[in-house]
């Protein structure tokens, strides 16, 4: 059956919002849920980091596809609750999951600033905080674009996987308009689409890379 354009690319393009909104969204809560955990995992307190190694272990040490149908599905079988939304679910799950990622970016980043700094701007007089936010922090966002460029680009990739629970994103229309004409070219469209967004994705960072080249 001839690829009906006219019909597939609006469907493909209404469907490749959900994917941006599911990739805007979990940013929205890994970022800065993911600074929060790094600080967690690096407390000197057990009671703290503990919890947040299990936390970050189950979280990378398990399918993200798996959490979906965790997330989906445990409501109901655990507490009863019904009807709740595909795409709620999906948010959190892959919030969730990117965070441990994202704190154990964020973790490196911090361990690599040498111990000295912070002697030194104990040393003038500035608090943990004024030393976190205005002398760790610049330097730490600086060494971690690289990583969070991959994280991102593997985070345009994985919406994909919301396809497990039903939500109607980018390869789930591909999928499902590759079956009806059978053919192998709505795979190739949305190919495409994923390429385009994660060439976007691929030259912010790597402008945010230059900008932050401040030592050239």
């Amino acid at each position: 059956m001839k690829v009906d354009f006219g019909t597939l690319l609006p469907a493909m393009l209404q469907a490749s919002l959900t994917s941006l909104a599911i990739f805007f969204l979990t940013l929205i809560i890994a970022l800065p849920l993911g600074l929060v955990i790094a600080a967690g995992r690096l407390s000197k307190h057990k009671v703290i980091r503990w919890p947040v190694q299990v936390y970050l272990l189950i979280m990378r040490g398990t399918p993200l596809m798996l959490q979906l149908f965790f997330f989906f599905f445990g409501p109901f079988y655990i507490f009863g609750i019904k009807g709740v939304s595909r795409l709620a679910m999906c948010i959190l799950a892959f919030g969730l999951n990117y965070t441990a990622y994202f704190a154990e970016i964020y973790r490196g980043g911090m361990e690599s600033i040498p111990v000295g700094q912070h002697e030194a701007a104990a040393a003038l007089g500035f608090t943990r905080e004024q030393t976190f936010f205005k002398i760790i922090l610049p330097q730490v966002v600086k060494r971690i674009v690289p990583p969070m460029g991959n994280e991102f680009m593997t985070l345009v990739k994985d919406t994909a996987l919301a396809r497990v629970i039903a939500v109607v994103e980018l390869f789930d229309v591909a999928a499902k308009a590759a079956s009806g004409y059978v053919s192998t070219v709505p795979f190739i469209v949305a190919a495409v689409f994923y390429l385009v967004m994660n060439a976007i994705v691929g030259q912010a960072f790597l402008f945010t890379e230059r900008k932050l080249d401040y030592y050239r």
